[in-house]
């Protein structure tokens, strides 16, 4: 048997690192990015690296199209074994509409298209974010039935109107979306339990990243944060695919339909604030 396995966003940050992870657990890797040509220079830097043959693959998770030929591709290859969905887009670089089409449509339209496949031993792990948590977001019944319905047309309105106008706030949707994120990676454990299947969703907290430094040096919210994290620093790109790979391995065989903060206990030093 032939095992497969997708790492998206896999062109830079997070998704490069899981994919570098991901190199030794299975034996044809998909790296997904829709930009062409960094995912095809990560790709040539992990061929031969590992025990993986690596394949880069342009794709963007908001094209279904492009996702059902990924998926056709993976059922070419073998039995799909392991996802780590790193692929979004942050607050500074997109309006409310696309981080959500993005960080949480996308996300849903990437299951969809690679439910089929799922089997006894896949495992998913879909990135989010600790902002849901830090923003203390708890949908009131009838936005939790609009969130339950993401690739429904006309969803953007009507989380829109259900949410109110705050959520034309990038800083604001982006909780929102990520929340969906973790919503949706719960109960998507819940329909894959019976094939065998694992689900779990990845909040990072505060990561050493360009745009994170930028941000420290600009906001002074943004160094608070830093400094109320009681381990004292930002984490690493490293340390977030660490997880992701345990979650994805057979170590965490019995570990699904759950959210995994990796936030140097920043949750827990400012949770009831």
């Amino acid at each position: 048997m032939t095992t497969v396995g997708i790492a998206t966003g896999a062109g830079s940050g997070t998704g490069e690192v899981c994919a570098r992870r991901l190199v030794d657990m299975v034996d044809v890797l998909l790296l997904a990015d829709r930009n062409d040509a960094a995912v095809a220079a990560v790709a040539k830097d992990l061929s031969g690296s590992g025990r993986a043959v690596v394949e880069p693959f342009g794709v963007d998770v908001t094209d279904r199209e492009g996702l059902g030929r990924l998926a056709e591709r993976v059922a070419e290859l073998g039995t799909l074994r392991a996802v780590a969905h790193a692929a979004n887009v942050a607050p500074e670089h997109a309006d409310w509409r696309g981080i959500i089409e993005v960080d949480f449509i996308g996300t849903v339209q990437l299951a969809e298209a690679l439910r089929p496949l799922a089997t006894a031993g896949t495992a998913f792990v879909y990135c989010a974010s600790v902002s849901p948590l830090m923003a203390h977001i708890e949908p009131a019944p009838a936005v939790a039935a609009v969130l339950d319905s993401p690739v429904q047309e006309g969803f953007l309105d009507r989380i829109r109107e259900a949410i109110g106008p705050a959520l034309e706030d990038p800083a604001w949707a982006y909780p929102w979306a990520t929340y969906g994120v973790q919503r949706f990676a719960r109960a998507e454990a819940v329909r894959l339990g019976p094939v065998g299947a694992r689900v779990c969703s990845l909040s990072p907290g505060a990561i050493d990243t360009p745009q994170t430094r930028m941000e420290a040096a600009r906001y002074a919210s943004v160094r608070q944060l830093i400094e109320q994290t009681p381990l004292g620093r930002t984490g690493r790109y490293e340390e977030v695919a660490a997880v992701a790979a345990f979650l994805l391995s057979d170590e965490a065989s019995f570990v699904s339909g759950v959210d995994i903060v990796v936030d140097g206990g920043l949750c827990a030093a400012v949770g009831d604030e």
